[in-house]
């Protein structure tokens, strides 16, 4: 797909929800003075709900998109998420967007995840529904409305973009489906994007609209600081947090079993950055944006030359988080060709 094709790249950020309220609006605002284009917040176990930061960011700020990355249907019913996302479009004058995935690690509070790309299909189609006003009868297995249920608040806009996370064949298939956006969370290798353009084809060929309809997200940790050591070694005790989780997903690289069994035995014990250190650099670069604003752009632009739609930059950002989003936005930025 050429540049002309796929329009003009993204660059986001995507954000933890760990801080205290007024950091989310101060890192907002810097965002957006540097240019930056999408801000997410992940919704990630255990962490605060993102419709808070997402609030206080629509609140500080004027043009960047942002959305959740993602909500989980399994854990947060879809029509609450719908009046979630209502009320984020209506604070952003229309600036919100749909991330939905089906997650990770809920089995520890008993959440099962059954048939879980037709629960999120319905969940759009759900959450779509209410938006729209569409008071009909869904039929859903897992999520069905009955007929003349509408959400009662405010609706900026009758539908949204959507996103959904994803690495795996039939769930890539539902977002060339039913998808504007698909999310590869967790790598910065640049094979993994014609593997998902691939599957993305297979489901939008299904509804006569083409892959190019579904542009491709890849995010991934970020470390940036001036100091390539230390920038990398905070990134690899990062990682290990999710190394085990996500390796195995990606078909184009093998990580050794062995060595994915000890970084998960030492996170177990809470000794993240003994696991850290286990990772080598060549794994470090599939899995995160990490070490100068040099290297940190090189590995973008390999995405970009690859056909991703937007590079999403993931927290930490660098060894603080204002000195990483500062450096990303002025060093790293400006080394980016968007179109």
């Amino acid at each position: 797909m050429s540049r002309a094709d796929r329009g003009r790249v993204e660059i986001g950020l995507g954000l933890q929800g760990d801080k205290r309220p007024g950091d989310y609006a101060a890192l907002a605002a810097l965002a957006e003075g540097h240019g930056f284009d999408v801000l997410s917040v992940f919704g990630d176990f255990m962490f605060q709900p993102p419709i808070v930061p997402l609030l206080e960011m629509a609140a500080v700020t004027e043009r960047v998109r942002l959305g959740a990355a993602c909500w989980n249907p399994f854990s947060v019913h879809p029509y609450e998420i719908a009046g979630q996302l209502a009320a984020l479009d209506l604070a952003s004058a229309g600036r919100a967007y749909l991330g939905l995935a089906q997650g990770a690690w809920l089995d520890a509070v008993g959440i099962r995840r059954p048939r879980p790309v037709r629960a999120l299909g319905e969940a759009i189609a759900l959450i779509g529904a209410l938006l729209a006003g569409d008071d009909r009868e869904l039929a859903g297995e897992r999520f069905p409305m009955a007929a003349g249920t509408r959400l009662r608040c405010p609706v900026h806009r009758p539908r949204v973009p959507v996103l959904i996370g994803a690495w795996g064949p039939r769930m890539a298939a539902l977002a060339g489906r039913v998808a504007d956006e698909l999310k590869i969370g967790g790598t910065a290798n640049p094979e993994m994007v014609g593997v998902l353009r691939s599957r993305i084809a297979v489901g939008a060929a299904e509804v006569g609209r083409r892959s190019d309809d579904v542009g491709i997200v890849v995010g991934a940790v970020t470390v940036v600081d001036e100091d390539e050591k230390l920038a990398r070694a905070r990134a690899r005790t990062e990682v290990a947090l999710y190394l085990g989780e996500v390796a195995h997903l990606d078909p184009t690289v093998t990580v050794p079993p062995d060595l994915l069994t000890e970084v998960r035995r030492r996170v177990a014990e809470g000794d993240q950055p003994g696991a850290g250190d286990l990772i080598p650099d060549d794994v470090l670069d599939l899995f995160a944006f990490s070490g100068t604003p040099e290297q940190v752009a090189a590995q973008a632009r390999r995405l970009i030359d690859a056909g991703v739609h937007r590079v999403e930059f993931g927290t930490p950002h660098g060894l603080t988080d204002a000195g990483g989003v500062d450096l990303l936005g002025s060093r790293v930025l400006p080394l980016l060709d968007r179109g």
